[in-house]
């Protein structure tokens, strides 16, 4: 994998995760779903190792990586709370 190929694949890890955090604020769960899934396969690449980068490469993979990271932080804020209240009402009373 080439460091454009590495960045190209943060890139668009990148969208689909910020496309996933406005799936989850308007509560499109089926999206959300589509989404993550794709995400998931984007993100598949990396698991084999990707090379180090240096230099304005490595400072986009980092920024990539914060995007990332908050995008999925907003997406778990809205699930969360709401996957808390499925579990409880799933769950029998006591």
């Amino acid at each position: 994998m080439t460091s454009n190929e590495v960045l190209a694949m943060y890139e668009n890890i990148a969208a689909l995760s910020s496309r996933m955090a406005v799936a989850a604020r308007e509560g499109d769960w089926d999206g959300l779903a589509r989404l993550e899934t794709q995400c998931a396969l984007q993100s598949s690449a990396a698991k084999s190792g990707v090379p180090p980068l240096e230099g304005a490469a490595r400072k986009r993979k980092v920024d990539l990586l914060k995007q990332i990271m908050a995008n999925d932080r907003a997406v778990r804020d809205i699930t969360e709370p709401w996957m808390g209240q499925l579990d409880r009402a799933l769950s029998p009373a006591h």
